[in-house]
C-alpha cells in the first residue's frame, strides 16, 4: 500500500508538472490567437475549461483513495474529463517547447550573421501543434466511447519443443485484466465479446488475472456471462495484483473476505483457480503441464510460488504452460533456463491502453516500454516463449487509443 507521504509527494509532483504544461499550452494558444478579433472570448473559454479540469484534478487527488471503492463510476467520469483535456494540452506544451527552440535558433543565426530581421511571434509549427492537439483530443474521445469496446482477436502460433503429436494444434484462448469494476453495468459490446470466445472452439480458456479493480463485489454481476464460456478441456485462472483488495481503504479482515469471495466467484464462473498449483492436460495420448501462480511482479505483490506450482507437475519431462500475471516474473524466474517452462502467459501491462502498432511496417510503440521490456505480444528467448495479453478491460484511463482490448487465440504447434 502506498504511504501517505508518497501519495502527497506524487500529488505535489503532478500538480507542478500540470502547472508547467498548463502554462506552455496557454503560451502556444496565445501565439496563435492573440491578434484574433475573438481572442478575449477564446481566452475566457480556455480559462473556464482549465479551471474545471484543475477542480477535477484536486477532487480526484483528495477523494481517489475512497471513491475508487465507494463511487467508482463517478471517479471514472472525472478521470475521462481529465485525460480528454490534459493529454491534448501536453501535446500543445511540447510544440511550445519546439517554438522556443525555433525562436532561439533564429535569434542565434541573426546574431551570427548580423541580421536584424524580427523573429515572428508564431510560425507554421504553432498551427501544426494546435492541429495535432485537436487530433489527439478526437482520438482520445474515440478511445473513451468506442475504442474500449473495439475487441480484437489476436491469433498466435507457438512452436513448442517436445509437443506430443496428440497436442498438435491445441487451441488455447487467453483473456486477461478484465477489471470488471471499470464498467458501470454489463455493456452489450462486452457481453458480445465474451460470447464471441465460444466461436473460437477453444480447447482451453486461460484467464491471467485482475478480474476486478479493488473488491470482489465488482464481479458479482458478471458471473453468468463468464460462466457461459466453454472450453473442451476446461477453464483455468489465476490472481492478479488487483484481486487481493490491496488498493482500497480496507481493513485486513475486509481484504480477506473480499479475496475469499473472489475465489468463490472464480468457481461459480466455472474456472479452476490455480493458487501456486498445477494441472495435467491430456488429449489423444499427449499431455502437458499447466501451472498457475499467484501474483508475482517486480515492484508489486510477490505471492507467487513457482517452485510449489512445479512440484509434482512433471514439467521437467512434459511441455509446460505457466500462467503468471506479471511478465517480469518470466524475466526474473523463468527465462534463460531458470525454469523448465516452454510458454508463459501474462497480462498486467494493458499496453498502457495507448500506443501505435503497424505490424507490416514493424512499428510497435507504447509508453509501456518505459516500464516493461516485454509489454504486448509474443516474445522468445532461447526457445522459451512469453505472451503478454493487452487486456480485456480498462483501468485508470477508461479508454483505449491504438491499443484495442484483446482476446488471444494461441495455437500450439510442434517445433
Amino acid at each position: 500500500m502506498p504511504t501517505l507521504g508518497r501519495i502527497i509527494f506524487l500529488f505535489v509532483f503532478m500538480a507542478g508538472l500540470l502547472t508547467a504544461i498548463e502554462w506552455l499550452a496557454y503560451r502556444l494558444l496565445q501565439r496563435q490567437f492573440v491578434d484574433h478579433s475573438n481572442w478575449l472570448l477564446i481566452r475566457r473559454a480556455w480559462i473556464g475549461v482549465s479551471a474545471s479540469v484543475w477542480i477535477v484534478f484536486v477532487v480526484n487527488g483528495i477523494m481517489w483513495p475512497t471513491w475508487r471503492v465507494t463511487h467508482p463510476q463517478l471517479l471514472s467520469v472525472l478521470s475521462v474529463i481529465f485525460f480528454l483535456v490534459a493529454i491534448p494540452k501536453l501535446v500543445m506544451a511540447g510544440f511550445e517547447v519546439l517554438e522556443w527552440l525555433r525562436s532561439g535558433a533564429s535569434w542565434g543565426v541573426g546574431k551570427a550573421t548580423g541580421s536584424s530581421a524580427p523573429i515572428s511571434r508564431k510560425s507554421f509549427l504553432t498551427s501544426v501543434g494546435l492541429a495535432v492537439s485537436g487530433a489527439t483530443f478526437l482520438s482520445f474521445l474515440y478511445g473513451v466511447t468506442w475504442g474500449k469496446y473495439a475487441y480484437r482477436t489476436e491469433r498466435v502460433q507457438v512452436p513448442m519443443k517436445g509437443l506430443p503429436e496428440g497436442l498438435q494444434g491445441l487451441k488455447v484462448v487467453q483473456i486477461s485484466d478484465a477489471h470488471l469494476g471499470s464498467f458501470s453495468n454489463t455493456p452489450r459490446p462486452v457481453l458480445e465479446a465474451l460470447e464471441s470466445i465460444n466461436a473460437l472452439e477453444a480447447d482451453l480458456i486461460l484467464f491471467t488475472g485482475d478480474l476486478v479493480n479493488t473488491h470482489a463485489n465488482e464481479a458479482e454481476p458478471w458471473i453468468d456471462a463468464f460462466k457461459g464460456l466453454k472450453a473442451r478441456f476446461g477453464k483455468f485462472s489465476i490472481l492478479g495484483n488487483h484481486d487481493y483488495a490491496d488498493y482500497g481503504p480496507f481493513e485486513e479482515h475486509e481484504r480477506k473476505a473480499s479475496l475469499d469471495r473472489l475465489k468463490e466467484i472464480h468457481a461459480e464462473m466455472g474456472f479452476r483457480l490455480l493458487l501456486n498449483e498445477h494441472e495435467r492436460i491430456e488429449r489423444d495420448g499427449g499431455a502437458l503441464a499447466l501451472l498457475g501462480v499467484e501474483n508475482w511482479g517486480s515492484g508489486f505483490r510477490k505471492s507467487g510460488d513457482l517452485d510449489r506450482a512445479m512440484q509434482g507437475s512433471g514439467c521437467e519431462a512434459l511441455p509446460t504452460i505457466l500462467m503468471s500475471h506479471d511478465p517480469t516474473h518470466w524475466e526474473e524466474r523463468v527465462m534463460d533456463g531458470k525454469a523448465p517452462i516452454e510458454l508463459t502467459l501474462s497480462g498486467h501491462t494493458h499496453g498502457m491502453q495507448f500506443g501505435i502498432e503497424i505490424p507490416w511496417l514493424g512499428v510497435k510503440w507504447s509508453p509501456s516500454k518505459w516500464r516493461y521490456r516485454r509489454w504486448a505480444g509474443l516474445y522468445e528467448e532461447n526457445g522459451q516463449f512469453l505472451h503478454v495479453n493487452r487486456g480485456f478491460g480498462v483501468l485508470g484511463f477508461h479508454g483505449r487509443v491504438g491499443m484495442p482490448p484483446e482476446i488471444t487465440l494461441l495455437e500450439l504447434v510442434r517445433a
